[in-house]
């Protein structure tokens, strides 16, 4: 072979040489992408999921509103037959004006826990007034007050669940190191009932 032909050869890369490194390069690529890719999913989870806190409160707040707005007519009513209990009556406008003032989740739940046990007080009063157990307006009252109360209870355990699953979300690897990346914590405001409430649950089913 002549000499020229043979320094052409020579001179020409060798194929394959550079296989490994093209193939560590698509490598290194592929898995930060999927790390990129993994860190936003995980990151809008937690953002979905914080969404559904927010979701899940505004019906509990609305509910609770509801049965706020039920109060002057069954103060009204019981007014009518015991003008002279103004002591709960006072307490039951009081926990109602609570209500009204609050302006964070942390304060419309304990004014509810204050109107749950002023409502509790009240039955000890209804007890006392036969005529009033069976007047029509009161009876009313205490149809529309005791479903509230069931949407309330339901609305408190979806918002409670709300921030169980948000939490255990983000207590686990390696969704705990994106939330701390984003400054997402702990959400510890579940809705409980108060120690008093919790020894004699209230309930708005007034007797007949």
């Amino acid at each position: 072979m002549p000499k020229t032909i043979r320094r052409t050869f020579a001179n020409r890369p060798q194929r394959g040489a550079a296989g490994p490194w093209i193939v560590a390069l698509v490598i290194v690529a592929v898995i930060i992408i999927g790390g990129v890719s993994s860190f936003i999913s995980r990151n809008n989870n937690m953002v979905q999921m914080r969404e559904q806190i927010k979701q899940t409160w505004a019906e509990v707040d609305v509910d609770i509103q509801r049965r706020a707005d039920l109060i002057p007519n069954l103060v009204a009513t019981v007014q009518g037959f015991a003008k002279q209990e103004q002591t709960v009556i006072g307490e039951v406008t009081s926990a109602r004006a609570a209500l009204g003032g609050a302006r964070t989740p942390q304060q419309t739940m304990a004014a509810n826990n204050q109107l749950d046990g002023a409502l509790s007080r009240l039955l000890v009063v209804v007890e006392n007034y036969p005529q009033l157990k069976s007047n029509q307006n009161f009876l009313a009252l205490q149809d529309e007050l005791t479903g509230t109360e069931n949407r309330i209870a339901n609305a408190r355990r979806q918002y409670n669940l709300a921030i169980q699953n948000y939490d255990a979300y983000i207590s686990t690897f390696p969704n705990s190191w994106v939330a701390h990346m984003n400054g997402m914590t702990y959400n510890n405001d579940y809705f409980q009932t108060s120690a008093d409430n919790r020894k004699a649950p209230p309930t708005v089913s007034f007797p007949h």
